[in-house]
């Protein structure tokens, strides 16, 4: 079961990077003339991934990621390997809930905004 943890946890920091380093790399590419940041279904996958965070720390839930990855990890959780003690201090910090709800919130509207910004466009160059 261990080896299933650190596989959710290793999903879990590609989510985190999709939506961060996404974001980061739309407004790179803006500024460099990149075509694919124009791609509705990358674009619309972005804004949505952020909306998901934000609605689900809004209505209280946790990410089913990390409840999946606990109760896997279950009585084994204090006894984490090299990657997955270096991978969690990435994801988790001992804040309170409110702090988060506020940043991603924050970040899904920035992350609008962008899209709104420097639209996406569908197939075929029609917005």
């Amino acid at each position: 079961m261990t080896l299933l943890a650190d596989a959710i946890l290793i999903v879990h920091l590609l989510f985190v990077l999709f939506v961060v380093g996404g974001l980061l790399a739309i407004w790179v590419g803006a500024l460099l003339g990149w075509r694919w940041i124009h791609n509705f279904r990358l674009r619309a996958a972005h804004l949505g991934a952020i909306l998901f965070v934000a609605a689900e720390s809004l209505a209280g839930l946790m990410c089913p990621l990390t409840v999946w990855e606990d109760l896997l990890r279950g009585e084994d959780a204090g006894g984490a390997g090299f990657i997955q003690r270096w991978v969690s201090r990435v994801l988790y910090y001992d804040l309170p809930e409110s702090s988060f709800t506020a940043l991603y919130v924050l970040f899904a509207a920035v992350v609008a905004v962008t899209f709104w910004k420097l639209p996406p466009r569908r197939q075929g160059g029609k917005n």
